[in-house]
């Protein structure tokens, strides 16, 4: 029996725990019964889920999908609990995730839903968005006053904290940290440190508020460094080949983020698209994707639809973010040659 049960038992025991907070602490320590792709592995507070994927790839679509079951009441096939969403991409669609709301409302009863339960849901979505890695840090070492207060307003807490996408500062302060080395009055910003920084903030925070973590990280699959010079892309693979990551499928991506995160993430997913056109299962305006569970390895993958309810254009959405993509490796090939 580990230390930290036993002490537990030992107070339970001692009467210094009520009924009711013992059945507080039993609840949050349960597993978390997420609807698929997250149903394969149980979850708890203190799990720190990883989804990896390319953009775009239905990475933040899992994370929508997972807070409306966090905000929903158990009626309606919920957790009834608080969600705090950081935006570090700068592109979350407040819209989609009320329409996708609404839609998971009128699932449970007749065609019109109830305004009162939107309101409450809504409300029980805490969203912030950083846009560097400064706001970032400053945003997490000041979330326990703000989850104390949505707590007394509300009566539930935040059992699930979500980043979108951790990994979206780290080409600025790669940039900032070859900057610096080079201007000597200005304080270093090396990754290694905003790293271990916003480690050690969440787990200061987990100590006092337990909460599931869900982070997103867009990665570049191998093959796409094609587009750089053959001597860029000879250079790198030499000095990359260690870092590199390869499923049972062959997909190869590059970890980036420095060992201290890495070793933080207590499971990961790997999502990736599907061969398979969405149109040979009958639905309009939808994507299909492969999710696969890199940690624990899974052998057998899941395939999720991805369906656009109210019949958006997908085309130019994709076009775009593959033109970040080329972005970042110009980014990633000029920061390797330094």
């Amino acid at each position: 029996m580990k230390e930290k049960e036993r002490e537990e038992i030992e107070k339970w025991i001692e009467g210094d725990e009520s009924g009711t907070e013992m059945l507080s602490r039993v609840s949050s320590v349960r597993p978390f019964l997420f609807p698929p792709p997250l149903h394969r592995v149980p979850l708890r507070v203190g799990n720190v889920l990883e989804l990896v994927g390319p953009s775009p790839s239905a990475k933040t679509q899992i994370l929508i999908n997972a807070a409306i079951t966090s905000v929903l009441p158990k009626p309606y096939g919920g957790l009834d609990h608080l969600v705090l969403f950081l935006d570090l991409d700068c592109r979350f669609d407040i819209t989609r995730f009320s329409q996708l709301l609404i839609h998971r409302i009128t699932q449970h009863g007749t065609d019109s839903y109830d305004q009162a339960l939107y309101h409450l849901c809504m409300a029980r979505f805490l969203y912030v968005r950083c846009y560097d890695s400064f706001e970032f840090l400053h945003t997490l070492r000041t979330l326990h006053r703000r989850l104390e207060k949505e707590k007394e307003v509300q009566g539930v807490g935040v059992h699930v904290l979500m980043i979108d996408s951790i990994g979206a500062f780290h080409w600025m302060d790669r940039a900032s940290m070859f900057l610096s080395q080079r201007e000597t009055s200005k304080k270093k910003l090396f990754l290694q440190t905003v790293s271990e920084a916003v480690v050690q903030n969440i787990r200061k925070l987990l100590q006092v508020h337990p909460m599931l973590i869900m982070a997103t990280k867009s990665v570049i699959f191998g093959n796409r460094y094609s587009t750089a010079s053959n001597e860029v892309k000879g250079n790198m693979e030499e000095r990359c080949s260690k870092n590199m990551t390869r499923n049972h499928q062959n997909f190869q991506y590059r970890e980036y983020m420095p060992s201290v995160w890495q070793s933080f993430v207590t499971h990961r997913i790997l999502v990736h698209s599907s061969d398979e056109h969405p149109g040979t299962i009958n639905h309009q305006n939808s994507s299909a994707y492969l999710l696969e569970w890199l940690l624990p390895k899974l052998s057998f993958p899941d395939r999720i639809v991805v369906k656009d309810l109210v019949g958006w254009c997908l085309c130019p959405i994709i076009m775009y973010l593959l033109r970040r993509d080329v972005y970042l490796m110009i980014i990633l090939a000029v920061a390797e040659t330094l």
